[in-house]
């Protein structure tokens, strides 16, 4: 039996940036669940530890006070589970086998179990971000996992794993306990729970044929509105009037969603009220995207779509990619951008045409012009979002706010944009 986990952050997380600027890797959404949800359900009588980069230790301890960051001493054994990975029940048995191992999915590591001295030589050399010459010397095997590279994967697997979270949180027979109206039309009554307190509003349409539905508890879904799953609703969400939310969509909590949404993430805490179209997108939390903000997802030709990731561009290998948009950025009314669009943390985006496809973090402006978005205005205005969600904005908030605009100095200065 496993008794310890650590979830650890390896050297490929900045191919994530700006997602995970302000969180680690296993803290992204993929389906209904987190990464580090998806492991911790895998393992449920196993202690979890978590491994973070030095500068989001601080606030990585505030939100998990009950829970030992970048600390395992006087442990006797542990598995190591790389965050970025998936793990399938196949691998989950692989690993769980007695004996010290190493796992690779290719060229990927995806897990250790260490013991002994093993153990001791990891933990005496676990820095920052794991290396792969951590584990040199000791036996490797190959496993099967679906490994999260690029912030694309994360959109192109959403639906898939939906419906794998749909089936481990194993919905009860009373599938359906908040309030639907008689005009309401749920299809497939059996794949779509509602959870307590939430309300279906007459005219909605959930339409679970093609795949789950799971809405959290307190949500309202305003009327007129047409869910198709598979998809999913956070905890105390709202679903503006008329608002299309297709398939293969996760809202998480505290979201305000209208308009219409394909195959996207939307993290939590983030605002998308208005009309306007935003397709293969992940938007993280506390952004706020004007209305009739739309993105493009496809190109004219139909060709792979190439992204600018942590400042080099790659071909994503993918037809759809929308906006990555990281926290605390804003859009105006009307703005648009163009497909495999990359936005910064705490940005704000304004003014006619299609901005950049790269937007660095901390930049004020659009098509015509940008300059570099003053930090003490960042974090006065985050603030004052985070109080309107009764959210402190915390010393550590604002320490990890200082830290991404002072890690992200360079990019700006290299597109030319001004203090």
């Amino acid at each position: 039996m496993i008794k310890n986990i650590c979830i650890v952050e390896d050297e490929k997380y900045e191919n994530l940036l700006p997602l995970v600027y302000m969180r680690p890797v296993y803290d992204l959404r993929c389906g209904i669940l987190t990464l580090r949800e998806k492991i911790e359900n895998s393992f449920p009588s196993a202690k979890i530890f978590l491994h973070c980069r030095k500068y989001l230790e601080e606030k990585v301890k505030e939100i998990n006070k009950n829970l030992l960051v970048n600390n395992l001493s006087g442990l006797d054994s542990c598995l190591f589970v790389n965050g970025r990975v998936i793990l399938n029940s196949k691998t989950i048995k692989l690993i769980s086998k007695k004996g010290d191992a190493l796992y690779y999915s290719g060229d990927v590591f995806v897990a250790a179990k260490l013991s002994g001295n093993n153990l001791k030589k990891i933990i005496s050399k676990l820095d920052s971000v794991l290396t792969k010459n951590l584990f040199e010397g000791i036996e490797s095997a190959n496993c099967e996992a679906t490994i999260i590279n690029f912030p694309w994967d994360l959109i192109s697997n959403n639906g898939e794993q939906i419906l794998s979270d749909f089936v481990l949180l194993n919905p009860p027979q009373k599938n359906i306990r908040g309030k639907v109206y008689k005009s309401a039309v749920l299809l497939n009554k059996k794949n779509i729970f509602i959870g307590e307190n939430s309300v279906i509003k007459p005219g909605v349409v959930i339409d679970a044929e093609e795949g789950p539905v799971y809405i959290g508890k307190n949500v309202k879904v305003m009327s007129n509105s047409v869910i198709v799953g598979p998809c999913f609703v956070g905890d105390n969400s709202t679903i503006k009037i008329a608002a299309k939310i297709y398939e293969n969509t996760s809202i998480g909590e505290f979201c305000k969603v209208g308009g219409e949404v394909e195959g996207s993430i939307i993290h939590s805490y983030a605002n998308k009220q208005h009309d306007g179209f935003i397709g293969h997108s992940y938007i993280s939390p506390w952004c706020n995207l004007g209305a009739d903000t739309n993105n493009s997802d496809l190109k004219n030709n139909y060709g792979n779509i190439k992204v600018i990731i942590n400042d080099k561009q790659v071909d994503s290998g993918k037809m759809f990619v929308g906006l990555i948009m990281g926290d605390h950025s804003k859009t105006s009314i009307n703005s648009m951008f163009n497909t495999g669009t990359v936005c910064g943390v705490a940005s704000n985006v304004f003014g006619s045409g299609f901005p950049p496809k790269y937007i660095p973090s901390f930049a004020w402006g659009g098509a015509d012009s940008m300059t570099t978005y003053n930090l003490d205005n960042g974090i006065e205005v985050a603030k004052k979002v985070m109080a309107r969600r009764k959210i402190e904005f915390t010393k550590a908030d604002k320490n990890l706010l200082s830290k991404v605009f002072e890690l992200t100095k360079n990019e700006r200065i290299r597109r030319g944009i001004s203090d």
